[in-house]
């Protein structure tokens, strides 16, 4: 079967799309050749964009307290979970937490808020925000999350200097009344249309783990595809207590590298982007997933902590990547390994050991 993969890459470089046969087949691969298929989708994640790994950043501007009730949400109607809730951050707030981000390495700030979608007083102030911070950072990306948009919404973002909208249909159109009932799927597709309509660039992803089936995955990334997605983002279901979905775990680390997989070879010259979840699914699998997607967020997530931003930087590097939109970092090249820790638990003290 490993030759099929090699083959489908093959055919995908030379301009045929993949099919949903396809796709299923990427997704059902046993986990024997899983490497044959990090390596055969490698192939096109390097034709597109090389050895680079995009950062993004996440800035919560509004946590908690949504009238929308999906079902996976930590900030949903009758969630229980226990995170931070508060109102808008102030723009010096916002802008700190954004050139935090942007001092780690990243080329977009992803400026998010919770609820069902903005006012128009909302706008205003999250375009004051991006106006503040391309004065600081004129060469950040900025993307906006603020959910369904209105008529002459996205255009106002757009003239404020917002370059991408994320707006995520989560799941397949035919699960989609399973996950939430408070919007439509139509919702969704619409406020993503309205972006493109403005020339924003749509950024819209999915979440794996929802009880959807393999064919569900397929539909929904296919559906991504005829959307024209320029940004993939792929969440891995975050159980959290409090929620519908809190003892929902059906992901393995070798199934999320193999829907990362699918995602590549469905939209090859697309950004993948490995998304919230990923700590707690891929786990040790977390660099080999770097070679079939290209772009990560660093640091914490909305309402959950993710790894050290210095790890995520570190990985990037021990594989052989570099973060876009910095210089080569020669200095890298020149790094020194970490000195040997001096074992000091453990047998011959009073100290447990790290078992």
């Amino acid at each position: 079967m490993s030759a099929h993969f090699d083959q489908l890459a093959d055919a995908v470089l030379a301009g045929t799309p993949a099919t949903p046969e396809d796709a299923l087949a990427v997704l059902r691969a046993d986990d024997a050749e899983l490497m044959q298929v990090v390596a055969a989708a490698g192939r096109l994640r390097r034709a597109h964009f090389g050895n680079a790994v995009k950062v993004n950043y996440l800035v919560n501007l509004k946590s908690g307290l949504c009238p929308e009730n999906c079902n996976y949400c930590s900030q949903a109607l009758g969630s229980d979970a226990p995170i931070l809730k508060y109102s808008w951050l102030s723009e010096a707030e916002a802008l700190e937490q954004a050139g935090a981000g942007i001092g780690g390495g990243a080329s977009r700030v992803c400026l998010v808020s919770s609820g069902r979608g903005p006012s128009t007083r909302d706008i205003d102030k999250v375009a004051g925000v991006v106006t503040a911070l391309k004065e600081e950072h004129p060469d950040v990306e900025v993307c906006a999350c603020l959910g369904l948009l209105k008529d002459g919404q996205a255009q106002r973002l757009k003239d404020a200097g917002v370059d991408a909208y994320n707006h995520n249909i989560n799941t397949a159109e035919s699960h989609h009344e399973n996950i939430v009932q408070t919007h439509t799927y139509a919702d969704r597709v619409d406020t993503v249309e309205k972006a493109k309509g403005a020339g924003i660039s749509p950024c819209s992803g999915l979440i794996a783990g929802l009880g959807e089936t393999d064919e569900q995955l397929v539909e929904a990334l296919f559906a991504l595809r005829e959307l024209e997605s320029d940004s993939i983002p792929v969440n891995f279901l975050m159980p959290f207590d409090g929620t519908p979905f809190e003892n929902t775990w059906e992901l393995s680390p070798t199934r999320c590298v193999k829907i990362l997989a699918m995602a590549r070879f469905v939209c090859p010259d697309k950004e993948i982007r490995i998304a919230g979840g990923r700590e707690m699914h891929l786990r040790s699998l977390q660099s080999i997933a770097l070679h079939v997607a290209n772009s990560i967020f660093l640091g914490d997530y909305l309402t959950s902590e993710g790894q050290a931003a210095a790890a995520d930087l570190e990985m990037i590097r021990d594989n052989g990547f570099v973060v876009q939109g910095s210089e080569e970092d020669l200095a890298q090249h020149d790094r020194q390994p970490t000195d040997p820790a001096i074992r000091r638990r453990g047998a011959g003290t009073d100290v447990l050991p790290n078992a």
